[in-house]
């Protein structure tokens, strides 16, 4: 769950993780460590048709929920980080 100190100009005040509940560190409105951003519009032919789910899970949150996968998420070393 992101936090914004002025909604119009997406100032970013905290990170909530939605599973635990763990606050995450946010410095001068710059998220300071892992956190995976999950945002999701359903369309049709699901039963979720018209609606937006959007969380974040820190970096445990998600190591746990990647452990449960039956076929295991593409992993590459990245050279550039952003």
């Amino acid at each position: 769950m992101r936090i914004f100190l002025n909604d119009a100009t997406k100032d970013l005040k905290t990170v909530i993780c939605n599973k635990c509940k763990k606050e995450l560190k946010v410095k001068n409105g710059i998220l300071m460590e892992g956190c995976f951003q999950g945002d999701v519009r359903f369309g049709y032919f699901s039963n979720k048709d018209g609606t937006r789910h959007s969380f974040d899970l820190c970096e445990e949150c998600y190591d746990k929920m990647i452990r449960e996968f039956s076929v295991p998420v593409d992993e590459e070393e990245m050279s550039e980080l952003f």
